[in-house]
């Protein structure tokens, strides 16, 4: 009998176009592997002209990509993107100690672009603290891609836009 309740209780949420705990959706499992197909060393610069490099690599029994950003004078960040239900989640794991989740709702044909707003953060004294908000991410070719970060501080916003080929 229990049986019979959980499955129609999966059937009436499938109905309902709602996903369960745990499903993913085609769009989200495109983006990720979008995000997989990055693997590898890129470098390139930012809107100034001064070098950046970044490294893209499938962890996790390929359930997460974790990035590893180093821009001009900045110390080291790490940035983790995973699958969370339909839509692509990270952790950006910042300098100023703070970790802000964002998440950005994939289309559902080509992966051109992924825009992941702000949700929460974990360690961050207020909302007026400086902090990663947005992260928009273009890709241009199998080769190339575009990052663009948004920093907040005191509600003002300030872009760092990268852009990187993949060095053979």
């Amino acid at each position: 009998m229990r049986i019979k309740g959980i499955v129609l209780i999966a059937l009436l949420l499938a109905s309902l176009g709602i996903a369960a705990p745990g499903k993913t959706s085609p769009a989200s499992q495109r983006a990720f592997q979008k995000m997989a197909s990055l693997a590898g060393d890129w470098e390139g610069k930012d809107e100034h002209g001064m070098l950046a490099k970044t490294n893209f690599k499938v962890v996790a029994a390929n359930t997460a990509v974790m990035e590893t950003l180093a821009a001009p004078g900045m110390e080291e960040m790490v940035t983790l993107y995973s699958v969370n239900g339909d839509k692509l989640s990270i952790i950006h794991y910042c300098p100023t100690n703070n970790q802000p989740h964002m998440e950005a709702t994939p289309p559902e044909g080509e992966v051109k672009d992924l825009v992941f707003e702000f949700k929460d953060a974990r360690n961050m004294a207020s909302p007026a603290a400086g902090h990663q908000s947005k992260l928009a991410l273009r890709f241009d070719d199998a080769d190339h891609f575009t990052e663009i970060w948004t920093w907040t501080q005191n509600g003002k916003d300030v872009l760092m836009t990268f852009h990187f080929a993949r060095k053979k």
